[in-house]
């Protein structure tokens, strides 16, 4: 067995790993979207394409898989649609921008055409090895795949975790923790833990609750495909669910969230929250969701695009700017915590609202990551997708306890004694 690391390797985005045993497995393929996008090393064939869930940076590149190959593809059901979803509007965005366009519809449509649904839990046999989908508790149909050899030829047990969240979020119970021989675990919160979630999301509704009355407009950024539900759920179960808009990707989003209840864990409260919130369609509607204090859900969650950046220079001078997740660096997002200041059109913009970060990530902290290496109890572990120092970090720490580490580099490869 040797595992190769065409990306996420001492760095997040664009993660893709490679085993080649008797098959070739692709654990996930994706882009890093930086100030610009870069692309996974090549993959060549490929016997399965094992994708953990729908954000772009593991499923950014999947389509490009399709381009003359056909291999089988295996996730779960919200999984592609939300992966498609992103893709398409990769895609759209490609055109827009006059970037160059690394797939095609057609290379789209025969990811679809090959990928098969599976439930959590359930065994999946794939000639001489098992693949299972376990809970990775990150967004809905987030997993953490476990290939497992045939044990009456060697038997080994490689877990590859994806992004995963073991605390409990308001959608999401929380990831599964699986029993491995080789752990390949993301690194990404290697360095802290993440803030009480109780607190902070006391801290964020009463912040949110002080600017409605004082006359403002609560305006929260979010990601489309995961934080965007988790906000909806979390402001209807903290008595916030009256005057909610809701803007932008994640309306058809959380539409698919929807689709399948079986992977959230609270689906009743995220459809009592849609039942109360409006959905904004146009730009009157936007004037209409800002003539009164409001809440204003919209992506895009660093301030790099959609119809946030509409929003933010029509909110009134009580109007606050909730960000709700990580912003990387040269983005929008990132320059107004830092500078106050965004870019729109190319022209530099002055902000005057007041701007808060909280943290609900949906990754694991720090004591979650280490949580999880000792109960999966591995004799190999691999930190991957964190930057640099977090997966040299992780790794060193973890083989102070005992444990086989690694922290590859990008293009490494390892050989499965």
């Amino acid at each position: 067995m040797i595992l190769k690391f065409l990306g996420g390797a001492q760095e997040v985005g664009r993660s893709g790993v490679l085993l080649s045993d008797s098959k070739r497995f692709l654990f996930d393929y994706g882009v890093k979207l930086d100030h610009k996008t870069a692309y996974p090393m090549e993959a060549g064939r490929v016997d399965a394409f094992l994708l953990s869930h729908a954000h772009l940076d593991h499923s950014g590149m999947a389509p490009y898989l399709y381009n003359g190959a056909l291999a089988p593809s295996f996730g779960t059901a919200p999984t592609l649609e939300l992966s498609e979803l992103l893709l398409n509007d990769s895609m759209k965005i490609a055109r827009n921008e006059h970037k160059p366009e690394k797939f095609h519809r057609r290379q789209l449509n025969n990811f679809v055409k090959h990928y098969t649904s599976v439930e959590y839990g359930a065994e999946m046999p794939f000639e001489d090895y098992n693949v299972e989908f376990h809970d990775a508790g990150h967004i809905s149909g987030s997993s953490i795949i476990l290939l497992e050899r045939d044990r009456a030829k060697d038997n080994r047990r490689i877990v590859y975790t994806g992004d995963f969240k073991l605390q409990a979020q308001s959608l999401h119970k929380g990831a599964e923790i699986v029993k491995s021989d080789v752990l390949i675990i993301e690194s990404t919160y290697a360095y802290k833990d993440h803030p009480d979630r109780k607190a902070l999301v006391r801290k964020f509704t009463d912040d949110i609750k002080a600017t409605l009355q004082g006359g403002g407009s609560a305006l929260l950024p979010v990601f489309a495909v995961g934080r965007g539900q988790e906000i909806l759920a979390m402001l209807y179960e903290n008595g916030l669910a009256d005057n909610v808009y809701v803007d932008g990707m994640v309306k058809k989003a959380t539409q698919i969230v929807r689709r399948y209840p079986d992977f959230i864990s609270n689906p009743e409260v995220l459809e009592k929250a849609l039942q109360k919130a409006s959905m904004v369609a146009d730009r009157n509607e936007r004037e209409l969701a800002l003539s009164e204090p409001s809440i204003i859900v919209t992506t895009a969650g660093m301030l790099n695009g959609g119809p946030v950046l509409d929003y933010i220079t029509k909110i009134n001078k009580a109007s606050k700017i909730f960000l709700t997740g990580y912003q990387i660096e040269e983005t929008n997002g990132y320059r107004l915590l830092r500078s106050g200041t965004i870019s729109i059109k190319g022209n530099n913009r002055k902000i005057e609202n007041p701007v808060e970060l909280y943290d609900f990530s949906a990754h694991a902290g720090m004591s979650d990551l280490y949580r999880y290496v000792r109960e999966s109890a591995p004799n190999t572990v691999i930190c991957m997708h964190g930057s640099e120092e977090n997966t040299k970090l992780l790794a060193e720490k973890l083989g102070g306890e005992g444990f086989n580490t690694y922290a590859p580099r990008l293009g490494d490869s390892i050989e499965l004694d």
